[in-house]
């Protein structure tokens, strides 16, 4: 009988401490929500000092507070405390891998995504499978990283699931799988504008711009401020030489982001197309001023300098260009072209040469050798002609008639070669 007098006393202790432990956690979760952060926090340091620190829900809030505070540090002290109060708890375990994985410290977030999962009988959170799959993301693990979304998928669908797959395959210029996983998650989320526009990009990339053009025109529907559908929309209409279409797409853009640099990149080339070369080269120069380590804007920049006969402008920016992107071809061609407007013949033959060495093009060569015709080696300039004839005749007829210009300059540089060979 006096074991049982004493031991009601202790239950009824017990009961009684993890009431005062957790008495407030409905108003702290009230204040949390309504982003109350002052008065939450103030509450939240009233319940430890009553519960001695050992309030598990009083420490989980604080510590997502400190976490969109920016205190990752903190934050993850405070987890790795609600977690000694209950082990077992997926939720607290959760919050402790991700404050790891912000801290730059993926591996160890792993062991405890793989820890929690222990304790998730279920196996029905699909959140551990996908942070975990950024995790290795990080560790550069693509097949586990694979692996883990595609596991999180088949727990419970979401579009940020989809678009890290996607991205992943994307990465690996795996471009058809990437396509089909962004399909798929139109299927079960098909008005997301931001899903809408990765598919239009990436159908840009694979060179498909009606498909692209169709997505982009979707999510401007959904979102028709959205810069980055913009730019994408703009580029696809610049392509098709209608500049004014797309100077009013790119004025929406830049209320939107005026200091981008691609943004400014595309304005400066839609007046390029319209030939007002100030507005280009003020546009660009902009660009450049917001990026300058973009091989494109330099690039861009050294053509306009060229087409406006400003030609040590234009090498200024096609070798910075050429610093920033060795491997271009184009760049080298049209610094050879400066280069020899410059009267510098022999530094014009080594910048062809380069050309021609990254790139096999039947224009490089056309190029090339009526610049050494013009300079009175036509010796040589012959020889690049007939590697030009010989390229030229293996095109298809459907590739000859893409090029009628060039159908016309050969006309001319054979009859040249003609003429100064009778003589």
């Amino acid at each position: 009988t006096k074991t049982m007098s004493t031991a009601a006393p202790v239950t009824d202790t017990a009961a009684k401490a993890v009431s005062i432990r957790e008495r407030r956690n409905w108003l702290i979760h009230l204040l949390y929500t309504r982003h109350d952060t002052k008065e939450c926090l103030l509450l939240i340091e009233e319940q430890l000092k009553e519960a001695g620190g050992l309030c598990e829900y009083a420490l989980f809030v604080k510590g997502l507070i400190r976490r969109s505070e920016g205190e990752l540090q903190e934050s993850l002290a405070l987890f790795q405390a609600a977690t000694m109060i209950s082990p077992h708890n997926v939720a607290n375990l959760k919050q402790v891998g991700k404050a790891l994985h912000l801290l730059g410290k993926h591996r160890a977030a792993v062991e405890i995504y793989d820890e929690a999962r222990k304790y998730d009988t279920d196996a029905a959170d699909w959140e551990l499978l996908y942070n975990r799959g950024l995790c290795y993301i990080h560790l550069k693990n693509i097949e586990a990283a694979e692996d883990s979304f595609r596991r999180a998928n088949a727990i419970q669908k979401h579009n940020g699931t989809f678009l890290q797959l996607g991205k992943l395959y994307t990465f690996q210029e795996r471009f058809e799988n990437a396509l089909e996983v962004y399909l798929e998650a139109l299927e079960f989320s098909p008005e997301n504008p931001e899903l809408l526009t990765t598919i239009g990009l990436l159908y840009l990339r694979v060179g498909e711009n009606f498909k692209s053009f169709d997505f982009l025109g979707n999510s401007l529907t959904l979102d028709p401020k959205d810069p980055r559908t913009i730019l994408a929309a703009g580029s696809i209409i610049q392509d098709h030489q209608d500049f004014d279409v797309a100077l009013s797409k790119y004025r929406v853009a830049a209320v939107q982001t005026p200091n981008s640099a691609q943004l400014w990149n595309n304005i400066g080339m839609a007046f390029f197309g319209k030939q007002n070369f100030i507005a280009a080269i003020s546009s660009l120069r902009k660009a450049l001023q917001l990026a300058p380590f973009e091989w494109i804007i330099a690039y861009n920049l050294g053509l306009v300098f060229l087409h406006t006969e400003q030609y040590a402008s234009a090498f200024h920016y096609l070798s910075a260009s050429i610093n920033l992107k060795p491997d271009f071809a184009s760049s080298y061609v049209y610094l050879a072209i400066c280069l020899n407007k410059l009267e510098d013949f022999e530094n014009a033959c080594a910048a062809y040469e380069k050309a021609i060495s990254l790139e096999r093009d039947h224009v490089f060569h056309l190029n090339y050798a009526i610049m050494l015709i013009n300079n009175e080696q036509l010796e040589m300039g012959n020889r690049q002609f007939q590697t030009f004839e010989s390229m030229w005749e293996a095109l298809s007829p459907d590739e000859r008639a893409i090029d009628k210009e060039v159908e016309g300059v050969r006309a001319e540089v054979k009859q040249r070669i003609q003429l100064l060979a009778g003589q």
